[in-house]
């Protein structure tokens, strides 16, 4: 039986169709209008697409083989052909990137270049961002996707700080020009999964467009007491004011009840195979996640050389989640021991504006683009709590009696947290030969945090953040189609995260980081094959470590560095379709020091925690028919520690997907795929606790149809 969020989808589906129907009477009557509009295209980006124009990486709207850094696009045709339903799952085959979500961080978080979580790798929704949360829930189904951008490096001049490890940008589908044209997808799978969704977009009449979509899934998990589902809706709707101005609102809404699992403990220091499906959590957990992004956005465009852009937006996210979240074995006893029942409530909103000026110019008779800006936002957070997070109670790991949860201490709000951020940025590229740019960026941010204490009543603290990030980088083209560049960049991370930031980090300053890359990228056959190779140095210093003199207080002398090297290739031979990559990373920590049974530690020459080193993506498809391709992927992530003693490893791993497409007939396709179809045992991560490992999804199998008209 679907869920209440499937038969919401169900529901709405009638519903689009009768909005669809009216819209067909104004584009009926404006249908000669209509034909007559410009067609606007997106060309499916196979692999890289080194000559596709993308909004991640700069402000000038440069191809990535213009860009002196590392970018890689995800297709929507990429993420069909793959199956990939979740943005995590999607992103983790980009190049150097890894997923580490879990429940406590939302369950998207991310590793890029040796560098973890929604403090260092930032993520954003159609180039906005959710200021200074500690995870990120929103989006998370790829339908309503039209791509997605993908930026390894720091990226602070673009985007502020929070990005030293790198930028994931999801791309919605948007409002197009042209006929209105509909899609809607049917899905099973193993596990009781069940899975529609419709999308709509197109003309309205001359001056309207729009774009509809909406998803709901729902599965039983496939561990004990796994069941989830979620549902998307987001729309959007373009008014062509004049030939130089258009207006766009759009609105995106989400809500999940993820699985409500946090791992299994180690067994003598092991994983232990009969335990891999088992859910430790008690029987009335909760987690649930609401979010919804609505702007405003404006594109003037007076002359062909200046362009105006502006976004007001407002995001708001609710997060509730009630579990007992900390599990260890007892070998005495062989019984589990349950800890942390947590019941923790975020209430977060955030609204902001962000302009830019962009400017096709000369400088001294040179081709020169130039980017002005500022962005501006104010976020409120609310955290209500059970702390201390009491109550123990010990479970046999091989019985299903799962017990309800403790209240020791009933919830209350606890703390609220006020930021008010403002930047100004800007961007110049010049072209000293047709051959030759250099290009050069500059982004000065100012927060002002304010945290009160809810349960005493008072002020906690007030705090000031800057920063000044900058970066200077120069592409030169051996040959056309050809190219090598170099940049020097820094930025800055938070030693915590912003809107929970507590009154013990309250006196560290923002960390800083920089990093040096080179690489080369090529495109050749005619643009049916492309490669990059990156090679790159990052440092961040000003880590939050333990003062060997005193074990008991944190002092921000720390500093953490990793050197790599990425390598992407992608090869069209008509029939047959290859899209690789691969990363080597040299990840330490140089200066760290925690305290252990109150002694200080020092970590200096260990892999930070969650980052592997080695990663590896293969994509093969093989269109043996006119109507039938056979795909192949394969994805490799090396050991990662689950420890900053580097006493627990995490062991590599190598999981397969295969997947079956029939285009039974133009306007409908069917796919079966199967992911993991070795069943291979897996830790994705380790918990907060580092005994405690999630285990990654084992064998699936899923049936999609999908219909356009």
């Amino acid at each position: 039986m679907p869920s209440a969020f499937v038969r919401a989808a169900i529901a709405a589906v009638p519903l689009g169709c009768l909005l669809q129907s009216a819209f067909y009477v104004p584009v009926s009557l404006a249908a000669e209008s209509v034909a007559q509009l410009p067609a606007i295209s997106i060309r499916a980006a196979d692999g890289l697409e080194l000559n596709t124009v993308v909004s991640t990486g700069s402000s000038l709207d440069l191809t990535p083989l213009e860009t002196p850094a590392s970018v890689t696009v995800i297709s929507r045709e990429q993420l069909e052909e793959r199956g990939d339903t979740s943005v995590s799952d999607a992103v983790s085959r980009a190049p150097g990137i890894s997923q580490i979500g879990h429940p406590g961080n939302g369950g998207d978080a991310l590793a890029a270049r040796g560098f973890t979580g929604s403090n260092s790798v930032m993520q954003l929704y159609d180039g906005m961002r959710q200021y200074g949360g500690i995870g990120i829930t929103f989006p998370f189904d790829t339908w309503s996707i039209e791509q997605i951008e993908v930026l390894r490096g720091p990226a602070a001049v673009i985007y502020g700080e929070g990005a030293i490890g790198g930028v994931v940008n999801v791309v919605p589908k948007k409002p197009q020009r042209g006929p209105i044209e509909n899609e809607l997808q049917f899905k099973l799978g193993t596990d009781n999964t069940q899975g529609l969704a419709w999308g709509s977009g197109g003309a309205i009449n001359d001056k309207l467009s729009y774009r509809f979509d909406i998803s709901g899934n729902r599965s039983d998990g496939w561990v004990d007491m796994g069941d989830n589902r979620d549902l998307t809706v987001s729309g959007a709707l373009t008014l062509d004011v004049s030939p130089e101005l258009s207006l766009t609102l759009s609105h995106a809404q989400g809500w999940q009840k993820p699985m409500r699992y946090f791992g299994m403990p180690l067994r003598d220091g092991e994983q232990y195979d009969a335990w891999r499906d088992k859910n430790y959590n008690v029987d009335n957990s909760d987690i649930s996640f609401h979010d919804q992004w609505t702007q405003l956005a404006a594109e003037w465009t007076p002359n062909a050389d200046v362009t105006v852009r502006s976004r007001l937006y407002q995001i708001d996210s609710r997060r509730h989640w009630r579990n007992a979240e900390n599990y260890d074995y007892l070998p005495a006893s062989g019984l589990i021991e349950r800890s942390g029942y947590t019941d923790i409530r975020h209430r977060q909103s955030q609204t902001g504006n962000t302009t830019d000026v962009r400017i096709d110019t000369s400088l001294f008779g040179l081709k020169n683009q130039v980017s002005v800006g500022f962005d501006i936002n104010r976020s409120h957070f609310k955290h209500s709590n059970n702390s201390p997070y009491g109550g123990v109670s010990y479970r046999d790991p091989d019985q299903d009696d799962r017990g309800e949860f403790i209240d020791v201490v009933l919830p209350m709000p606890r703390y609220r947290n006020v930021a008010t951020q403002y930047s100004l940025f800007a961007e110049d590229r010049i072209e000293l030969t047709p051959s030759w740019s250099v290009l050069g960026g500059l982004r000065y941010d100012h927060i002002d945090l304010s945290r009160s204490d809810l349960a005493g009543g008072t002020t906690s603290f007030d705090k000031t953040f800057s920063n000044v990030g900058w970066r200077v980088g120069t592409v030169y083209d051996l040959a056309p189609g050809l190219a090598i560049y170099g940049q020097y960049s820094e930025a800055a991370d938070s030693v915590s995260a912003i809107m929970m930031m507590s009154p013990s980090n309250k006196n560290f300053d923002l960390s800083t980081g920089k990093q040096w890359e080179v690489g080369i990228k090529q495109q050749f056959w005619g643009d049916q094959g492309e490669w990059t190779l990156a090679a790159y140095r990052i440092v961040k210093n000003g880590l939050v470590t333990r003062d060997v003199a005193d074990p008991t207080t944190s002092v921000q002398v720390g500093q953490q560095s990793s050197q790599g090297l990425e390598a992407t290739v992608g090869l069209d031979f008509g029939k047959w379709r290859l899209d690789a990559n691969a990363s080597i990373l040299r990840a330490r920590y140089d200066d760290f020091t925690e305290a252990v049974n109150g002694s200080a530690v020092s970590r200096n020459g260990n892999v930070p925690t969650d980052v592997p080193e080695r990663l590896a993506n293969v994509w093969l498809s093989w269109k043996f028919l006119p109507t039938w391709t056979a795909s192949t992927g394969l994805r490799y992530v090396g050991k990662r520690y689950a420890d900053r003693a580097n006493t627990l490893e995490m062991p590599a791993y190598t999981t397969v997907d295969l997947a079956l497409q029939w285009q039974a007939r133009k306007d409908l396709r069917f796919a079966l795929r199967g992911f993991n179809v070795f069943d291979r045992q897996y830790a994705e991560t380790a918990y907060y606790n580092p005994t405690q490992w999630l285990q990654g999804p084992g064998r699936r199998v899923q049936l999609t149809a999908d219909y356009r008209f």
